[in-house]
C-alpha cells in the first residue's frame, strides 16, 4: 500500500524534475503540414472549435490526460485542473486509482467530481489489475468515487516489466476486459501510456467491447526512462535505457485504427505539446487530443498558469482552423487541408 503511495510521488518528481521525454521517437505530426488558406472567407470570431464525445459537449477537443493521485500535491494538481477543465469545458481522466482502492484514505486526492459538476470525467485502473485479483467490484469502486463518465483501463506493458515488483501476467487479459465491458455500466477506454497502440490490437479491443480508444503513442513521456530513474538495480536501469524510445508514434496509431475502425471515438495522445499538433490529430482522424506533461507542469506552477495554457491552445487550434478556411471541426476533418511531407 505504502509502496503505491511512494512510487506516485516518485513519478511526479520524475516527470517534473528529470528529462524523461523520448529523444529518437517523434510523435510522428511533423511529418505532416497543413495547406495554408490565403483567403479563408471566414470571420475569426465565428470559427468554433467545440465538440461532442461520448455524448458530452466541450469547449474544445481536448482532454486533460491521466496523470496522478494519490499524494498531497497530487490533490492540489487534480484539484486545479478539475476547476479549469470546468472553466473551459474540457474532458479529464485522473492517474491509476489502484492506490484509492488499496487505501481509501487517499480517495479525496481523486474526488474532483464536486469542483467539477458538468465535465467529461475519466476513472482510470490498470487493465492488468484484472489478472491480480481485481474485478467489476473494483472498478465500479473507482468510477463511483469519481462519479465518473467512463472508465479507462491503462495498458502499459513495457512500463510493468521495467518497474521494480511490477505486474507482468497479462496472460488472457483480453477475455477478462471483454468480460468487464460486459458488465460495467459506464463505457470502457483502452489506453496505453505513452508506447502506442496498433491497428491490429485496436480491432481485438473493439472486438472485446470497449467504447473508446486513446492511442497513447510514443514521441512525450517515456514511461521506461520513469521506471528507469526508479531503478533498484543495474539491470532496471539499463532495461529503461534501452526501450527509452520504444513504441508506434502517435499520428503512426491515429491512421492505422482509423483505416480499419472508421467509426470508434478515438483519442490521440502522446507528445501533443502545441495546439497546432491537436489540430493535425484531429485532421488525421482523431475525435479528441490528450496532453499530460504541459498541464502537468502549468498545474504545478498555478491556476494563472493553467488558463494561459488552455487560452493559448484555444486559439492555436482557432487560428489552424481560420488559416485553412474551415470554420469547425468537422470541416477541418473533410477538408483534406492536413498533406504528408513529400
Amino acid at each position: 500500500m505504502r509502496e503505491t503511495q511512494t512510487r506516485k510521488a516518485d513519478h511526479l518528481r520524475i516527470c517534473l524534475d528529470e528529462d524523461v521525454q523520448f529523444h529518437q521517437t517523434k510523435n510522428g505530426l511533423e511529418g505532416y503540414r497543413f495547406t495554408h488558406c490565403c483567403l479563408p472567407e471566414l470571420d475569426r470570431s465565428e470559427v468554433d472549435i467545440s465538440t461532442t464525445f461520448l455524448g458530452k459537449h466541450l469547449g474544445a477537443p481536448l482532454l486533460i490526460s491521466s496523470m496522478t493521485g494519490g499524494t498531497q500535491q497530487a490533490r492540489t494538481i487534480n484539484y486545479r485542473l478539475a476547476e479549469a477543465a470546468q472553466r473551459y469545458k474540457l474532458a479529464m481522466g485522473v492517474g491509476s486509482q489502484r492506490v484509492a482502492v488499496e487505501n481509501p484514505q487517499v480517495a479525496d486526492t481523486f474526488a474532483v467530481r464536486s469542483l467539477a459538476p458538468d465535465i467529461l470525467l475519466f476513472a482510470n485502473l490498470g487493465a492488468v489489475q484484472l489478472n491480480y485479483k481485481y474485478g467489476i467490484d473494483e472498478c465500479l469502486r473507482v468510477v463511483d468515487l469519481l462519479e465518473a463518465d467512463a472508465l479507462i483501463l491503462h495498458l502499459n506493458p513495457l512500463q510493468e516489466c521495467i518497474q521494480p515488483r511490477g505486474d507482468t501476467n497479462f496472460r488472457g487479459l483480453l477475455d477478462r476486459i471483454a468480460d468487464l465491458c460486459s458488465k460495467l455500466s459506464v463505457p470502457v477506454i483502452a489506453k496505453e501510456v505513452g508506447n502506442g497502440i496498433s491497428a491490429a490490437m485496436a480491432v481485438k479491443l473493439i472486438e472485446a467491447g470497449v467504447s473508446a480508444i486513446d492511442v497513447a503513442g510514443a514521441g512525450g513521456t517515456s514511461w521506461a526512462k520513469v521506471e528507469s530513474e526508479r531503478a533498484e538495480n543495474a539491470q532496471q536501469r539499463r532495461l529503461g535505457l534501452t526501450f527509452a524510445d520504444w513504441g508506434l508514434p502517435t499520428a503512426e496509431c491515429i491512421t492505422n485504427i482509423r483505416a480499419v475502425a472508421p467509426d470508434i471515438p478515438l483519442i490521440a495522445s502522446g507528445g501533443l505539446r502545441t495546439g497546432l499538433e491537436v489540430a493535425k490529430a484531429i485532421a488525421l482522424g482523431a475525435d479528441l487530443a490528450g496532453l499530460a506533461w504541459p498541464f502537468l507542469q502549468a498545474a504545478v506552477e498555478s491556476e494563472d498558469a493553467l488558463d494561459a495554457l488552455v487560452e493559448v491552445l484555444f486559439a492555436e487550434i482557432t487560428t489552424v482552423l481560420f488559416c485553412t478556411g474551415n470554420a469547425t471541426l468537422p470541416d477541418l476533418k473533410h477538408s483534406n487541408s492536413l498533406q504528408p511531407l513529400r
